[in-house]
């Protein structure tokens, strides 16, 4: 809806109507989502409301929408059926109501709805559109692909851009008014350029349209232009000149090939029970029934004649074989009729029982039985130009007339007589007749429109597409001549027929409803044209005097089956003459299936004479005798009429009788209904009872499984349910990274799937907990990544405790494996640290012991420099005994000493805990010794420090100044024996010391990377 409407700028001059499937339970809110994606005003829809240009309406929740005259209606869903197709409904009632100016189009959304709607518009003349897909949608394609794959739309485009393209069709009917269907404002100009496009259409298809009917042709022109969105019909006969792609889209137009299965179920029916049978009626094996089907179309039509046939051949002991030839000039028509291969929608006129006795479902589509594919023959012919087929039991033309003007169904209809033998079926559509041609086709069914060929034709017939528009000698008119009439006739023949053209009485042929079929010479005396509109029915023709007995003795004839004589009926002739004739009425032997015919003899018994006379000798000479035979007849026609006044009457009777006994079963029936009708009211409370708690489950289940996905998609613990046979039921997204599975995977085993664990124990440690019962835990080995895992597998369990499946669960314990690994270097460390701690207490002391000439001396240095392990120690504790920051030891070692005595230089240098332990014990004797005997001894003295950690090596230099001259001791004391262990033996190192006359100099050099010594 938002791309639809973005495409809309302004006030299109359009209505849109939106219908979708909704809930019929949940409240919709479409009006207010789409009222963010337009400016116009949208409402929802109330019963009687008027469309209004410029307006979006909303189709309300548990209704069906239609309308009618630009008004929309509402109705109650039915609860019981549900309608399942809303917009093939709306589209429906659409077409019907605006024609040409609906506009159906599908978005996305699922099933086929709104495809036999688009049909509907179609055929109107209406547009359809339908959602193409692009890199954003249609999300559900079904509706726009079904629609798409019916060649029912028009234009198929993306969502942006059907706004643009409905806003120009809208103005194109103010652009084209100018193509009018004819008529007064039809110039010559229009006339001109109407023969060109016949001429293009010619040219390309080889199909001669100037028979079409103007109008209708007009307008498919003008919804071609609409469509191209061009403003005059010559630039629409520009692009078909430059485009032969418009060119069939044209021709495609043109044809409306818009069918159905058993389209008019009442035809059929009527097809299927009176003239189905009476084609099979007397054949034998080796005979044929042959069907003709112009105008197929994509085949619906033939395949539901040809399902008929073959419903019926099942009953037949003897089966004759059947043919049905179908044509058409469509060949892409043709090509889907001969794949019989059909959308779920368009089966919508087949029963449940046909649909599963003829056709067989494929994919998204449904094919027909061979049994009756095989009865088809499909092939390309013009009804109107290719000759045609002949000895035909049945040609069925539905809905091609209508779009033929009005030569051209005054020739194709003799063409359908001259295909039929005598007797057999045509069958129209319902919008459709023979018109003028009764005299060639009696009406079998008039409201379903079936007519049946007469077995005489007029022998003015002509066939035009056989002898074109001139005269044939094959077919000349009557009159031409005695000699070419019998040329070819052999000798006995034309001796006879002259014969009894000069001696036979005057004489005509008729069927049931009195229309003559045959005349022969000389019946001018008896029948003469009536005044008006030619007419072929004997008693309009018969003269005065004639007509009554004429009436009288056809109907007792058809009544009675046998010959019926009528003597001394005077006849009226020209200039008051008469004469007395014997009129004979005999019927025919009958003829197969043929409609019953009778013979009307008129055998002269007197001269022609004054009326007057004539009418005097019957009076004297017979005139008792006559009054007494009609008074005869007269009884006998009474006494007929009172006998079949009684059987009627008896007739009456016993149908009362039977509407009485029928209306009681009715009563009974309807008890029995309103007693069923309060079950079902009980059924139905019960119903709407289990489906409230129904709908309540399903909400707390859609809660439930909403928290279980959000819960599966926010954890990073990998789990997979597995049943007995280790199927994949479940999984969580973290699980994929490890069994690399995909959500198409639920349902295969776990052993097809490969995996990133080194876990060969799997399938055995799963069997152990199907055996035990019992959860097992597993760790599993550090991984290529470093990462450590701890694998659980639970049993999973039903309702009744039965364990129905394993939960496989890994946990990341790769921070917990980190942490107990360092916990453990961390404690033998600090047994290393500990022993080596009171090992240089215990140095420490005795080097203090045998320095020291007190005790107070002793106790002195001896805490002193337990002092300077004190501060070393905790500067390493702070740092989690990681590192120590020289800067930060030097100020703890020095603070006791005054700190403003010191200059220090130097980058910052991160040591570790053994190198800032040695280096701190080995500034303490330095700042002590100074302090005893060096520049820190002097107030003015001072010391410098300098170091440097460049590349792998440490590197601190001392140097006191203006202290007291010092000089090299005799003796090494403990502090520079201290200062000698710390450096060389613990760090590797090395110790420079220089006693210069200006100051101690001392140069502490050892490598920082290398490794503590134990």
């Amino acid at each position: 809806m938002e791309g639809l409407f973005k495409g809309i700028t302004g006030q299109p001059g359009m209505a849109f109507v939106i219908v979708t499937h909704l809930s019929p339970e949940r409240e919709s809110l479409l009006h207010e989502v789409v009222g963010r994606y337009t400016q116009l005003p949208v409402v929802v829809v109330e019963d009687g409301t008027t469309v209004l240009s410029d307006h979006v309406y909303v189709m309300p929740q548990n209704v069906v929408l239609t309308i009618e005259r630009g008004v929309l209606h509402l109705r109650p869903s039915n609860v019981l059926s549900r309608e399942r197709k809303p917009i093939d409904i709306f589209f429906s009632a659409l077409a019907e109501d605006q024609g040409e100016y609906a506009v159906g189009v599908i978005l996305s959304g699922g099933d086929s709805d709104g495809t036999l709607g688009a049909k509907a518009i179609k055929e109107r003349g209406g547009l359809t559109v339908a959602q193409a897909p692009d890199g954003y949608g249609p999300r559900n394609p079904d509706m726009p692909k079904s629609a798409i794959s019916s060649g029912l739309i028009d234009i198929a485009a993306p969502a942006e851009e059907i706004g643009a393209k409905l806003e120009g069709f809208a103005r194109s009917f103010d652009m084209l008014n100018g193509v009018a269907g004819g008529g007064e404002h039809e110039t010559a100009e229009l006339g001109r350029l109407r023969d060109e496009i016949y001429g293009i259409l010619q040219g390309q298809s080889g199909h001669d349209f100037s028979g079409y009917k103007t109008k209708t042709f007009l307008r498919r022109i003008k919804r071609r232009m609409q469509i191209g969105q061009l403003d005059s019909i010559e630039e629409y006969v520009e692009w078909l000149k430059k485009d032969p792609r418009e060119v069939a889209n044209l021709f495609r137009d043109l044809l409306i090939n818009v069918t159905d299965f058993f389209r008019d179920p009442d035809a059929f029916k009527l097809l299927e029970e009176k003239v189905v049978p009476q084609l099979f009626e007397g054949k034998t094996a080796s005979d044929a029934v042959r069907i003709w089907v112009p105008g197929c179309a994509t085949g619906e039509e033939v395949f539901s004649i040809g399902m008929l046939l073959r419903e019926h051949m099942e009953t037949l002991p003897v089966v004759p074989r059947v043919q049905i030839f179908a044509t058409d000039i469509d060949e892409p028509a043709l090509a889907v009729a001969r794949a019989a291969r059909y959308p779920a929608a368009l089966l919508q006129g087949v029963s449940p029982e046909r649909r599963q006795r003829f056709f067989s479902s494929d994919g998204e589509s449904h094919v027909l039985a061979n049994e009756v594919r095989e009865l088809c023959v499909f092939s390309p012919h013009s009804v109107v130009r290719d000759p045609p087929f002949s000895r035909m039991d049945m040609v069925s033309c539905r809905n091609l007339l209508i779009y033929f003007g009005s030569d051209i169904q005054n020739r194709v209809i003799p063409i359908f007589h001259y295909a039929l033998k005598p007797g057999g079926y045509l069958f129209l559509g319902t919008s459709e007749s023979v018109g003028q041609h009764d005299n060639l086709f009696a009406t079998v069914d008039k409201k379903q429109r079936i007519f049946q060929a007469r077995e005489h034709a007029s022998p003015h017939i002509r066939l035009p597409m056989l002898i074109g528009d001139g005269r044939s000698g094959a077919f000349l008119p009557e009159g031409t001549g005695p000699n070419k009439r019998t040329a070819s006739y052999p000798l006995r023949q034309a001796v006879e027929a002259q014969v009894l053209e000069r001696f036979a009485p005057p004489h005509v042929v008729v069927n049931g409803d009195g229309d003559v079929v045959y005349y022969s010479a000389r019946t001018g005396r008896y029948l003469e044209a009536p005044q008006g509109i030619p007419s072929r029915q004997v008693l309009t023709l018969a003269r005065s005097g004639l007509r009554l007995d004429l009436r009288a003795a056809l109907r007792e004839a058809a009544t009675t089956r046998r010959t019926v004589v009528r003597e001394n009926v005077v006849v009226d002739e020209d200039d008051e003459q008469a004469q007395s004739i014997k009129l004979t009425v005999e019927p025919l032997a009958e003829r197969g299936k043929g409609e019953r015919l009778y013979l009307v003899l008129f055998e002269p018994t007197g001269p022609v004479q004054p009326r007057s006379d004539v009418r005097g000798e019957n009076r004297d000479g017979e005139g008792a005798a006559d009054l007494e035979r009609e008074l005869r007849e007269t009884r006998e026609r009474l006494q007929s009429t009172i006998e079949e006044y009684e059987t009627a009457l008896e007739e009456l009777k016993s149908s009362n009788e039977e509407l009485v006994s029928v209306n009681e079963e009715a009563q009974s029936t309807n008890e029995e209904l309103e007693a069923s009708k309060e079950e079902m009211q009980s059924l139905n409370e019960e119903l709407n009872t289990i489906n409230s708690e129904l709908t309540s489950k399903i909400e707390e289940l859609d809660r439930a499984n909403s928290d279980l996905r959000n819960l599966f998609e926010s954890t990073q613990i990998a789990t997979i349910f597995l049943d007995r046979n280790l199927v994949v039921r479940t999984f969580t997204p973290a699980a994929s990274s490890f069994f690399s599975l995909r959500p198409s995977d639920v349902g295969r085993p776990l052993t097809e799937l490969s995996s990133q664990l080194d876990y060969p124990e799997l399938k055995q440690h799963i069997d152990a907990v199907f055996e035990t019962g019992e959860t097992l835990n597993h760790h599993l080995a550090r991984d290529n990544r470093g990462r450590f895992y701890m694998v659980r597998i639970n049993p999973y369990r039903d309702k009744d405790n039965r364990i129905q499946g394993v939960v496989v669960t890994l946990v990341d314990v790769t921070t917990l494996a980190e942490t107990e690994e360092q916990n453990r270097v961390l404690i033998s460390e600090l047994n290393h640290r500990v022993k080596n701690m009171l090992a240089v207490v215990a140095s420490i002391a005795n080097r203090t012991r045998e320095n020291s000439e007190s005790k107070e001396e002793f106790a002195e240095a001896l805490i002193g420099r337990l002092h300077a392990m004190s501060r070393a120690y905790g500067l390493l504790s702070k740092e989690r005994w990681k590192e120590a920051s020289i800067n930060e030891l030097l100020h703890q070692e020095l603070e006791a000493f005054s700190i403003d005595r010191f200059e220090l230089d130097g980058a910052e240098v991160k040591l570790s805990p053994q190198q800032g332990l040695s280096l701190s014990m080995a500034i303490h004797e330095l700042a002590t010794n100074a302090a005893k005997y060096g520049a820190l001894s002097k107030p003015e003295g001072r010391v410098v420090l300098k170091w440097s950690g460049e590349g792998d090596v440490f590197t601190l230099a001392w140097r006191e100044r203006h202290g007291p001259p010092v000089r090299k001791p005799e003796v090494s004391g403990f502090g520079l024996s201290l200062l000698q262990g710390e450096i060389g033996y613990r760090l590797g190192g090395n110790v420079e010391t220089t006693f210069n006359r200006n100051g101690l100099e001392v140069q502490i050099t050892f490598p920082m990377l290398r490794k503590e010594t134990p």
